[in-house]
């Protein structure tokens, strides 16, 4: 291949080099006229990353726009680092999910270890100290030995980077599903706090100012990465290791403590990450917040390895890279600050009036464009949307009903089940209690950290049924809205705003862009009723191999404020003698269900529906109840159904239970019917409960007996001790590791 030197602008245009680094022929030319003349290589190469679905969101720009992003606790927005919401008292938790699934799929310890990195260095940008660290992960089924590698290796990856860089990893969820066995999905979530005068913005004003780099030197790792995370994989992806980033928690660390304590010098004016795209994307988008350019001499760019070119050096992905723009003539000040955290920080070039992004090289300008056109004028494609056939193949579908001849096998059989199965085997290699702030570790629906100094608390949670959002995206992108803020209303919070991850398939292909659309209308929706605004995300498309697309999996990262710690509750039975409680009604709902699955292998006809109405209203009454201190423990019925909820709620103090169900057997114990909960209160709150929830039925009593014992229509139908329940549940997945596939 011909030296970049010898890629002259005409060359690069008339054999179309532009198409290798992801352009399309439309897009360069869109580029010829906004420059009046063909871009250099370096150019091409800035346009290339900055226009690709993973910075531009060029694809899923007009879906995003209808999700509702405001309200009066609404600090910040989509648009920076990470959103921002008032938790009072002049503070602020600051909060983004991120997802790093392409580099995953091909170096799972790194890929995953990076997201991490990345999704802190978003947060810590903002003037926030991260707090938590939370994930999303999709997996393949556990019979084969390439997942049980990769699922190993991304578990490892987030354990190594977050337990070195020192913020606590406090919950998450496992699901797995034949869908992701090319393609495995790892979203990463991180929560920050901050004091509100101390917030900090990606901007660059004030004509004159330094732009100084502030962290690791670059090297050539992770070139055109955001590139690579834009298209699907195949058999080549394998040869781009190199875009998979490197990195250091123990630089990450120092890059933390250094960035906190800049953001209180005002000689600090604003400061972003060097994420996706690197220096090109912090440099571009800096610049075009405020109205201004950027002009950097790159002969000043820390650098890890020689003779790098203006092109890797503005492309290069290396990770724990910071660019600040900082007062002129106070650079001192801030030099002396990362000096004594071990770090350098450098200047590298000046805010210019001139609203361009200018290079220069080795005494020659080597790039010259306007950073609009980076940042803001990327295409817009709205894509062509078709109803995938299937789809009114299963709404037209006879509802499916399994028989249940024995509840007794069918729950232990469902217990071990992966998605369902404990996930302590992940969990355990998490430091989950460093900075000694974490109430509710991992295990319970949401997790939980206290605020020090006030007796507040604040609740987090992932979640996103992804069967749900294939059989239907609307009403699955409403489940994957409510169940997360379910889970914080079973842990004392109330829900405030989320964050989401869209992870998708090819959008160009109609059937998978009405998914992505049917599910963002669906969220959309369940955001407005549930008073949740979406304050940041992420949009992850091409997530697909060898021709087969993942399941449509938003996820949803969710904060909630906990007012007072007594407020607090977990999802496990507290004391023998209290009265069990089921909230809603089961309905003979069982597609997508983990017993369709158990009993199918595939999943097909209507996901369960779900009325906003009745979701909000179960949501206010039972966080009413729970403030009023009349709830002993909380956990909604998912995956499962009541069966599995009532077991995992017998687990962590190894109580019994008697239930005494009536109606559908098969429905009662295993249907995934929506807005629903399964709640514990002492004897003497049992009239107040009943007077507050308005759909709540009394069903059995916890016992010290550790044996979980149901009974329908008066005649006994499982009778299971608590330990044998729980070592099923807890062993599955070691098991399934050990196990040759």
């Amino acid at each position: 291949m011909q030296s970049i030197v010898e890629l002259t602008p005409a060359y690069i245009a008339e054999k179309k080099i532009y198409q290798d680094m992801g352009l399309s022929d439309a897009e360069f030319l869109s580029i010829q006229n906004i420059l009046g003349r063909n871009p250099n290589y370096t150019e091409t190469g800035l346009f290339s990353v900055m226009w690709s679905e993973h910075c531009s969101y060029k694809n899923s720009k007009p879906l995003l726009k209808k999700f509702p992003t405001t309200a009066p606790h609404v600090l910040q927005g989509p648009g920076e680092g990470a959103g921002i919401v008032d938790i009072g008292d002049n503070q602020a938790v600051v909060f983004k999910i991120e997802s790093h699934n392409h580099p995953s799929a091909i170096e799972p310890y790194q890929g995953a270890a990076t997201g991490v990195g990345g999704i802190l260095r978003d947060v810590f940008s903002m003037g926030a100290r991260p707090i938590a660290l939370l994930n999303s992960l999709r997996f393949g089924e556990l019979t084969s030995e390439r997942v049980k590698y990769l699922f190993r290796e991304v578990v490892h990856g987030i354990s190594g980077y977050g337990n070195c860089v020192g913020v606590p990893t406090v919950g998450g969820e496992v699901q797995f599903d034949d869908c992701y066995e090319g393609n495995p999905l790892v979203n990463a979530m991180c929560v920050g706090l901050i004091d509100q005068q101390d917030i900090q913005k990606g901007i660059a004003k004030g004509i004159g100012n330094t732009v100084m780099y502030a962290g690791a030197p670059t090297g050539r790792d992770g070139i055109h990465g955001a590139t690579f995370a834009s298209e699907e994989l195949s058999e080549e992806s394998e040869s781009k290791r190199p875009s998979v980033q490197v990195g250091d928690p123990f630089m990450e660390k120092l890059l933390i403590e250094a960035c906190l304590e800049v953001t209180q010098c005002d000689a600090l004016v604003g400061m972003q990450d060097m994420g996706a795209a690197g220096l090109t994307s912090s440099s571009s988008e800096m610049a075009s917040k405020s109205g201004t350019g950027i002009e950097m001499n790159l002969d000043q760019i820390p650098q890890r390895e020689q003779n790098m070119t203006p092109y890797e050096l503005m492309l290069s992905e290396s990770q724990e890279r910071m660019l600040l723009i900082v007062e002129k003539g106070r650079e001192h000040e801030i030099e002396a600050i990362f000096e004594k955290h071990g770090l350098h920080a450098v200047s590298v070039g000046e805010v210019i009036e001139d609203r361009v992004l200018r290079l220069t090289h080795q005494n020659e300008v080597v790039a010259d464009v306007p950073v609009d056109s980076l940042a803001e004028d990327a295409p817009v494609y709205h894509q062509p949307s078709k109803e995938p056939a299937y789809f009114s193949t299963f709404q037209n579908m006879e509802d499916y009903y399994p028989h249940v001849d024995n509840a007794e096998e069918t729950l232990m059989d469902l217990l071990k089940q992966s998605t369902i199965a404990s996930k302590e085997w992940v969990y355990d290699q998490y430091d989950t209690m460093v900075q000694t702030n974490t109430v509710v570790a991992p295990g319970s629906d949401a997790a939980v950290l206290r605020i020090k100094g006030t007796n507040k608390a604040i609740a987090m949670t992932t979640d996103c049924n992804s069967r749900y959002i294939y059989l239907d995206p609307n009403t699955g992108g409403k489940i994957a809205v409510a169940e997360a803020a379910r889970n914080i209303i079973c842990s004392g919070g109330k829900p405030l705003a989320l964050t989401d991850c869209l992870n998708f398939g090819n959008p160009e292909i109609p059937e998978y862009f009405w998914q992505m659309e049917h599910a963002v209308e669906g969220m959309s929706r369940a955001c407005e009723s549930l008073s949740t605004p979406v304050i940041s995300g992420n949009v992850s498309l091409y997530n697909g191999s060898n021709q087969q697309s993942i399941f449509p999996t938003p996820v949803v990262g969710m904060v909630g404020l906990i007012e007072d710690l007594e407020h607090v509750t977990r999802q496990s039975f507290q004391k023998s003698g209290d009265l069990i409680y089921v909230i809603g009604e089961a309905k003979p709902e069982f597609g997508g269900s983990e017993l369709q699955k158990l009993r199918e292998g595939r999943y097909f006809g209507k996901a369960p529906y779900l009325d906003l109405e009745i979701e909000q209203k179960r949501q206010d009454q039972l966080l009413q109840a729970i403030q009023g201190g009349v709830v002993q423990s909380a956990h909604d019925i998912a995956e499962g159904g009541l069966a599995v909820a009532l077991a995992e709620s017998l687990f962590d103090q190894e109580l019994g239970c008697e239930v005494a169900l009536s109606g559908d057997l098969g429905a009662e114990l295993f249907s995934e019917t929506q807005s629903r909960f399964i709640v514990s209160v002492s004897k003497q709150d049992a009239s107040k409960f009943e007077e507050m929830v308005d759909d709540a039925r009394l069903v059995g009593t916890v016992k010290d007996e550790s044996n979980m014992s149901i009974s329908h229509n008066d005649l006994p139908v499982l009778n299971l001790s608590t330990h044998e329940l729980k070592q099923a549940w807890k062993e599955a997945i070691p098991c399934q590791l050990k196990s040759k596939g």
